[in-house]
């Protein structure tokens, strides 16, 4: 198949898969491409220093007010004008939020300004833009794509059955983290915090959170290896997303290995432009917590995560001014401890909607208030301990050490080696199949994003 007709195909899937999940504001991605497309024309056309600059100005705020809109004006009517007032307002109001808007605009964004940056030329076929900005297997959850990484891969990409099948391993592997981890502990955390925080216990709250943030790592990470592996079946090499981040020793770590596209679209986009280190001490340390800070306002539109951000700022400051050179020096599990402690504190501004009970839950958790009736037990099962055990273990880089381990017994080309792989994902799928099919819990979390 010609690569115009490839590409052709993969936009219609694309387009298609969108209008299904959205079919309310697929006009909404259809205006935003074209709109990026005539935006980096008039970039690739002006050679004027000032008109440049006019130009990039107008893309990245036209592209930032379809997402002010649509994520952040109703929280800022909420906020910003008195109860009763805001009725007047109520027609301006969005129904919902477009799905993936927050994705794709930033993708949009990164291709906007790499092209006046001159790190890439400006695209003149509408249609490879289009297929750029709204590709189906990343749209909707991430990882975020640079322009850069597949503007090649676009027009000239080769289909390699080794990466094929790389992809479809890839993608079974992610679709299991999913249905057999993932969506089962991100039940047992609902079950816990569907009750009032009055009525549990601090071992509950401990086990809840615990539970939710296996969830949102085994849930995060699945739909990347899921993009990855639907990207590697279509000859697209996407990059990793994440790199096993509850295996960190400080929150510094943790941000190198958790959801990479995001830190580097906030680092190269944002920091950078900000000053990143090059302007003292304490703009360094401000630009990094002004950065978290809407980092934390990107997953959502609530004070929570504006909370959440603040705080993850606040700590890797810190952890720069030299909290991370002291812990350098201590017991590796002490390090471990630290984090998995920040992290699950942090992380409760993160999963409860309202602040009174996130503050609430936190005293619980350090026992500074009286506990409920609702012990851990209760809600501690066999199912829920398994679980639990394979994400322990799966967290940590344990599959890519047995492969390393394998190979040198079998041999990586061996009749053996392949088969064994084979057997493994028809099993790994068999199980999974039959997991969707008794269990009817399966939520999307990202529909805020």
């Amino acid at each position: 198949m010609p690569p115009r007709a490839k590409n052709a195909f993969l936009l219609l899937a694309s387009l298609v898969f969108y209008t299904w999940g959205e079919p309310v504001y697929v006009a909404l991605l259809i205006a935003s491409i074209a709109g990026n497309y005539l935006f980096g024309r008039a970039l690739d056309q002006a050679r004027a220093p000032l008109g440049r600059r006019l130009v990039v100005a107008l893309a990245v705020m036209g592209n930032l007010v379809f997402l002010a809109y649509f994520k952040y004006f109703s929280f800022a009517l909420e906020n910003l004008f008195p109860e009763g007032t805001l009725k007047d307002l109520e027609w301006a109001e969005p129904d919902h939020l477009p799905l993936g808007i927050s994705f794709f605009t930033f993708q949009a964004l990164s291709y906007i300004v790499d092209v006046y940056r001159r790190t890439s030329p400006a695209q003149h076929n509408p249609f490879s833009l289009a297929l750029f900005i709204s590709s189906f297997p990343q749209m909707i959850a991430g990882p975020i794509i640079r322009y850069a990484d597949v503007q090649l891969q676009i027009e000239h990409r080769v289909h390699d059955p080794h990466l094929f099948v790389s992809g479809v391993r890839r993608f079974v592997f992610g679709l299991a983290k999913k249905v057999l981890i993932a969506d089962v502990l991100g039940d047992s955390a609902d079950r816990i915090f569907a009750h009032d925080s009055t009525d549990l216990t601090t071992g509950a709250i401990w086990l809840g959170i615990v539970c939710f943030a296996f969830q949102i790592y085994f849930d995060f990470s699945a739909y990347s290896d899921m993009a990855i592996g639907l990207g590697r079946m279509f000859g697209f090499r996407f990059k990793e997303n994440f790199n096993y981040p509850y295996i960190s020793r400080s929150l510094t770590e943790m941000w190198e290995r958790w959801h990479i596209s995001l830190g580097s679209w906030f680092r190269d986009y944002l920091y950078i432009p900000l000053g990143g280190n090059r302007r003292g001490v304490f703009r360094t340390h401000l630009n990094l917590w002004i950065v978290f800070l809407l980092c934390g306002l990107w997953h959502g539109a609530s004070w929570n995560f504006v909370i959440w951000g603040a705080l993850h700022g606040s700590v890797l400051v810190i952890e720069r001014l030299g909290l991370q050179r002291l812990l350098q020096r201590c017991w590796a599990p002490l390090q471990h401890l630290y984090f998995a402690l920040v992290f699950l504190f942090t992380l409760v501004f993160f999963r409860v909607a309202e602040l009174p009970d996130a503050v609430h839950l936190i005293s619980l958790m350090t026992g500074l208030t009286e506990p409920g009736y609702l012990e851990w037990h209760q809600f501690y099962d066999r199912g829920m301990a398994i679980t639990l055990c394979l994400a322990l273990v799966f967290s940590a880089p344990v599959y890519p050490v047995l492969c390393t381990s394998l190979v040198p017994l079998m041999g990586r080309h061996s009749l053996q080696h392949k088969l064994s792989q084979l057997a493994l994902i028809v099993a790994i799928y068999g199980v999974t199949v039959m997991g969707i099919a008794s269990n009817a819990y399966s939520p999307f979390i990202y529909f805020r994003f």
